[in-house]
């Protein structure tokens, strides 16, 4: 059994083993290391359709999608290309021709 040292929630180094279990002395947060499932790739974004996305893949716009300010919306079937993954509620930065940087949820496109 791998043992994690680190607290998952706070990131303390001072983790100690419990039994079966692993406990941070900083923030109380214990844990089963073997449920543990740490991700060093980073972020993970799927797309509609459950498909993984990465830096640099292009998407189609799923549905119609209103712009504040806009003229229109943005149309169902709309191909953005070189899309780059963010933190947050929008996780897609891209810039889509005709209305300039966006920002997108990822459940509203799919990997094209």
């Amino acid at each position: 059994m791998e043992k994690s040292t680190t607290c998952p929630q706070c990131k303390s180094p001072y983790a100690y083993p419990t039994g079966t279990s692993m406990m941070c002395p900083e923030c109380g947060h214990e844990w089963n290391p073997e449920e543990v499932k740490e991700e060093e790739s980073g972020l993970v974004v799927k797309d509609a359709n459950g498909n993984i996305l990465q830096d640099g893949d292009s998407v189609v716009v799923t549905k119609n999608l209103p712009v504040k300010g806009g003229a229109g919306p943005i149309k169902a079937g709309t191909k953005v290309k070189n899309i780059r993954l963010t933190d947050g509620d929008h996780n897609i930065d891209c810039k889509i021709d005709g209305f300039g940087a966006m920002a997108l949820k990822s459940e509203f496109v799919k990997k094209a």
